[in-house]
């Protein structure tokens, strides 16, 4: 079988239906070694202006196409992802630093999330509403026109394609600008699925390229819509200047997530819990447990238990196949999380086992005795960080929780599930998980947050059709009646 990527798409290409030179572009390092992967388009935008012209164009053809005609496309790009998985998941390996297991999860989400667009088309699309008699009065779906995905670089493909995949399921056009940091797993694979699957020329580009480009998307009239997943900071900026343009807008942001864990929990599952929302992909989740409340009652025992997990677990290149953790993405957000890490020491927080970094890989950390008011408590992290704050009562436990600007996850660990579920009701967040971690997606489920973390818009499942349409309002009578006038 022919490779998914050759040299002709990884020479500073991008993809607008044909694979086009990309002007001075940059190169793609693996940040387990600095290695150069490849070679990456970066376009200007005079090249969006153009795309997204030919876009607008293309869209309406697509948007005519026949649901079997759209369904069949999703079915052929599934399979070819699973015909080409160990490819992806090795440049997913190699590009975001990915360990295999992680990168092997995020391949199954990517192929559930084609899946269930490839059932889109046949779903039904309106509303008959009440009306007078001899009055037919319909609420129909219809597409947007063209939808600029602006998409992150920690979990580079899957964030992606739950975007691209139900946006253009429903009749749009796609402009996807992956992070430059992840262009090839996070954009050339999704491009080479679809063009290989048969979808019409123009309908999707893929556009590598920096902050010129991301403008250039928020600005341009042709494009209707933008889905931005990423930091807070930069979503302020694109929800900022895609509103001015009168454009709907989907932000998923940071978060800086709470795991509750209540004196009657199981300390062995509660500690591994807690590890795995507060490592998983080194941190750099947006659904991270970024702050791990601990009833003070086991709050030692479940330091000691956590300190010893961290030092127990290998760190290194991910391709080795023997590390749990791997590199954090570039340089920038290394010294970012060990920044915070060092503040907080000197605020008075303890370290109890990591805080130190070779190469871009730093060692799974855990803080204790963190306070509000310090950095870590307050600020996302996007780093193997696990920062515990112990709790003596549950209404102290809501208000810490609740201390913060963002609302994305919370998860309270208890063997009563009442007494959780009645705590959990008092948080503020768009994702709540009783007697599991904050690191939760199954594609089928609404995913967005509230405050800092987003603008209450949801991604996935049945808020696909209300993220990627607008409603139109038809009604049909046998004869036009005369009015008075």
């Amino acid at each position: 079988m022919t490779s998914l990527l050759d040299a002709a798409h990884l020479n500073g290409r991008f993809f607008d239906g044909h694979w086009t030179e990309g002007g001075q572009g940059y190169d793609v390092l693996e940040p387990a070694t600095g290695a150069v992967l490849a070679r990456a388009a970066s376009v200007d935008a005079a090249t969006v202006t153009k795309t997204a012209t030919a876009a607008r164009a293309a869209q309406q053809g697509w948007a005519a196409a026949t649901a079997d005609v759209r369904a069949g496309i999703f079915v052929q790009a599934a399979a070819l992802a699973r015909a080409h998985a160990e490819e992806i998941v090795t440049w997913t390996m190699r590009e975001s630093g990915s360990v295999r297991a992680k990168a092997e999860f995020e391949l199954a989400i990517t192929i559930k999330a084609i899946e269930l667009a490839a059932a889109m088309p046949h779903q039904a699309q309106g509303l008959v509403l009440p009306s007078e008699p001899g009055r037919l009065s319909l609420a129909r779906r219809r597409p947007l026109g063209v939808v600029g995905v602006i998409a992150p670089f920690n979990f580079p493909l899957y964030l992606a394609m739950r975007a691209v995949a139900p946006a253009l399921a429903v009749g749009n056009a796609v402009m996807l600008k992956p992070d430059p940091r992840t262009a090839i797993c996070g954009g050339l694979v999704i491009a080479r699925l679809f063009e290989l699957a048969g979808l019409p020329a123009g309908v999707l580009s893929v556009l590598p390229g920096g902050g010129e480009a991301g403008a250039a998307l928020c600005a341009d009239p042709n494009v209707a819509m933008i889905q931005f997943t990423g930091s807070t900071g930069a979503g302020r900026k694109v929800g900022e200047a895609a509103s001015r343009h009168l454009k709907k807008v989907s932000l998923e942001l940071g978060g800086k997530n709470t795991l509750i864990v209540l004196d009657d929990a199981d300390l062995d599952v509660a500690t591994r819990n807690a590890a795995w929302g507060a490592w998983l992909h080194q941190g750099q989740i947006c659904m991270t447990a970024g702050r791990i409340l601990v009833h003070r009652a086991i709050f030692d025992a479940f330091a000691t238990r956590l300190a010893e997990k961290a030092k127990a677990l290998p760190v290194g290149d991910p391709m080795s196949g023997m590390v749990a953790i791997g590199p954090l993405i570039s340089q920038s957000q290394l010294d970012h999380a060990v920044d915070i890490v060092e503040r907080s020491v000197a605020a008075g927080a303890r370290l109890l086992a990591g805080g130190k970094a070779e190469g871009l890989c730093l060692a799974p950390t855990v803080l204790e005795g963190v306070k509000p008011g310090m950095a870590a408590f307050e600020e996302e992290i996007f780093g193997p960080v696990a920062v515990l704050v112990p709790f003596d009562t549950e209404d102290e436990a809501v208000a810490l929780a609740n201390d913060t600007e963002y609302g994305l996850s919370a998860a309270v660990i208890s063997k009563d599930v009442g007494r959780a579920m009645a705590l959990g009701e008092r948080l503020r967040a768009g994702l709540l998980h009783i007697n599991d971690q904050t690191v939760n997606d199954e594609v089928v489920n609404p995913f967005g947050g509230v405050g800092a973390s987003g603008n209450g818009s949801a991604i996935g499942g049945p808020a696909n059709w209300e993220e990627f349409t607008h409603w139109q309002w038809v009604t049909v009578k046998g004869a036009a009646p005369a009015y008075p006038f």
